[in-house]
């Protein structure tokens, strides 16, 4: 985990983050495809530690995100 980047990131809040304040987590595309590292971060946080993954990790992430009944 980094609590630092190379610059400002536009973060985009996932689909599955629900409107009433719960499981925020956004992730910066251009800077994964700038980069080829995926950042993760709680939106509740943002001045907090962002998780830096590879793309196969985010998918690997994606995959498990979908497959729990929440």
């Amino acid at each position: 985990m980094s609590n630092t980047t190379d610059g400002p990131m536009h973060w985009v809040k996932s689909t599955y983050s629900s409107g009433d304040g719960g499981q925020c987590v956004e992730w910066s595309p251009a800077y994964a495809i700038a980069h080829g590292v995926v950042p993760v971060r709680d939106s509740k946080v943002p001045n907090g530690p962002t998780l830096m993954l590879s793309p196969t990790g985010f998918a690997g992430l994606i995959a498990f995100a979908r497959s729990v009944d929440v």
